[in-house]
């Protein structure tokens, strides 16, 4: 064997070590899974027993006192479920700085922001060295698995379009930001940058510059300097790729012209991301030529397959694809071509929760096992009301809350969180399903949000049924050369009856008589029994289909970056109520369709 093989060996042989590694550890811990999430609820609860939150719960109790094979039923007969709500006036008083052990013994330092869909703003969340450490930790074991079937290069790179947040102080001093900006933050990113050499393609000048439009363009241009390194394309949110090649479309050119001359467009105003980047962009007119003419070739494919003919040792593009990111994958799939869609790994600002461990599935079949050392799981069995049911206060009927181990296949729950970093018996407002056991831990699908509903009277429609209905109503765009490239939707209850006004942006041109079929085809597709029974009284009126100008979901888009979310957590409300966001879309909405459905 030539000498000079034997470092590259070495280091290969090191890395498959610490991928068997963790793979070897997490075998254990599923196969384990109810023992451990004992250890674990066990683990938070000596760590922070004494905080004032537990004692109203637990405090005429010894810690040392309680039998471990009794603390399960001890916790949660004694500490009730909670809200975000129940624990809001604790967090709020660390934001304004009360820095007594309120929810943790652990001192918190930094505040997490959710995204801000569900509710209509966001919502803070304790963020410790824990969450930052978890983090990586499911970062290394899903990277572990993918090695597997998609092995990797030492040393190559990441195409990887992520983006910090702007990050401010609350009243007391703390740091607040998004949980992506936190992580991109902390120690445990930048040791993952030196575990890999780097293997992001932008510096963390372009990550943290604080202007997304600028970040993508670096981010673009720096993944064509190495192009020919790049092992995968990624970002949290399916959504983030689409939008990045959906304005790579616009300015493919600009960049050319970049890596030709080895400068850097005056789009790019950041002085310290321009001196980042033009540091790692030097003169290269044989790779902008080949580039411009491969671009040329793929506009007059409307960009199908750009991924791997740019980036030709990409093996899979990864990202959250479930849930509110499932409509991105048709555009995604467009541009990745043959390339695997591998979906990426289940979590919440509040705790990550599972990984996916057969990167092999496609996106619509991808299930999460559950990381029984991350948080203490619980799961609230719930099923559905019968279809003669007249109840308007939610469409599942609740009963007590699981440990991990009783949970059955093919049964919904709602999932329930206690946390290393303060949150206990912390309803996520998540709707899985159990899709089987990996060992001993169990493995979801994610159904939908409880609270992202769209209900006029006694209808409840979720956003997997709204989700339905538009892919069915949009296939009538089939006929045509057009494309969804966005939806959301809202009850509008501003004039009797109420109805449903969904709201669609469209590249492409369509006839109005197939914007009809569309709109009674969403109407048909809702099969609640409440809003069937609604419909044909007339209790609710007919769908209302609002066609908004290009660029609509932009203004949505920017108007979420204003208020302090990150791109690389901004996920388009599939339902809303926030007033902003219904005056943004109804100002540029220029088509209007009514249902002829049940007339």
């Amino acid at each position: 064997m030539p000498a000079s093989t034997t470092p590259m060996r070495e280091a290969m042989n090191g890395k498959n070590h610490e991928e068997n590694e963790i793979i070897s550890w997490f075998e254990e811990v599923a196969e384990n899974a109810g023992r451990v999430q004992t250890q674990t609820l066990g683990r938070i609860i000596e760590l922070n027993f004494g905080v004032e939150y537990l004692k109203k719960w637990l405090g005429h109790l010894q810690f040392q006192d309680i039998e471990p094979t009794a603390l399960e039923s001890l916790y949660t007969s004694l500490v009730p479920l909670c809200s975000h709500a129940d624990i809001n006036p604790y967090i709020q008083r660390i934001a304004d700085g009360d820095s007594s052990p309120l929810l943790t013994q652990q001192p918190i330092t930094t505040l997490s922001l959710s995204s801000g869909t569900t509710d209509g703003k966001p919502k803070y969340v304790p963020f410790t060295r824990h969450s930052a450490q978890t983090t990586l930790e499911i970062f290394r074991l899903a990277a572990a698995h993918r090695s597997r079937v998609y092995p990797i290069r030492k040393g190559g790179r990441i195409l990887e379009f992520i983006y910090s947040s702007k990050q401010f102080k609350t009243k007391g001093g703390l740091g607040a930001g998004t949980a992506t900006s936190h992580y991109y933050a902390s120690e445990e990113f930048k040791m993952k940058q030196k575990l890999t050499k780097s293997f992001t393609c932008s510096p963390e000048e372009v990550i943290s510059g604080g202007d997304y439009n600028q970040s993508t363009y670096c981010h673009l241009l720096l993944g064509l300097v190495l192009s020919d390194k790049v092992e995968f394309v990624t970002s949290t949110f399916a959504y983030s790729i689409v939008q990045a090649f959906t304005a790579f479309e616009e300015m493919w050119e600009e960049i050319c012209k970049d890596i030709k001359d080895g400068s850097l467009s005056p789009r790019v105003t950041s002085p310290e991301m321009r001196n980042a980047v033009l540091e790692l962009n030097s003169p290269n007119p044989p790779l902008a030529s080949m580039l411009e003419e491969k671009c040329r070739e793929l506009k007059g494919l409307d960009w199908f397959s750009v991924i791997p003919n740019l980036w030709p040792n990409a093996k899979y593009v990864y990202s959250i694809m479930t849930g509110s990111m499932q409509p991105y994958t048709k555009k995604l799939r467009h541009y990745a071509g043959s390339l695997p869609l591998v979906s990426a790994d289940y979590g919440s600002t509040e705790s990550w929760i599972g990984v996916n461990v057969d990167p092999s599935s496609p996106p619509d079949l991808a299930t999460f096992t559950v990381i029984p050392t991350f948080s203490y799981f619980e799961f609230i069995p719930l099923s559905r009301q019968k279809q003669d049911s007249t109840s308007a206060v939610d469409d599942f009927l609740e009963a007590d809350p699981l440990p991990l181990s009783r949970v059955k296949v093919g049964e919904e729950y709602e999932v329930v969180l206690t946390t290393f970093t303060g949150l206990y018996r912390y309803r996520l407002g998540d709707v899985v399903e159990v899709a089987g056991f990996y060992k001993g831990t169990p493995q979801l699908n994610f159904i939908c949000r409880r609270k992202l509903m769209l209900s006029v009277n006694i209808d409840k429609n979720t956003e997997k049924d709204l989700q339905l209905a538009v892919e069915r109503g949009s296939m009538h765009l089939s006929r045509t050369k057009a494309e969804l490239i966005d939806f959301t939707s809202h009850a509008d209850l501003s004039v009797q009856p109420g109805h449903y006004k969904i709201y669609w942006e469209i590249k492409g041109q369509v006839d109005d008589e197939i914007l009809k079929e569309c709109c009674r085809g969403m109407d048909e597709s809702f099969n609640d029994y409440g809003y069937l029974v609604s419909r044909k009284s007339r209790s609710i009126g007919p769908l209302e289909l609002c066609i908004v100008e290009k660029g609509t979901f932009k203004k949505v888009l920017d108007y979420f970056i204003e208020n302090g979310a990150a791109m690389s957590q901004f996920k388009t409300p599939r339902c809303t109520s926030n007033p902003v966001i219904i005056g943004i879309l109804n100002r540029c909405s220029i088509k209007h369709f009514h249902s002829t459905a049940y007339v």
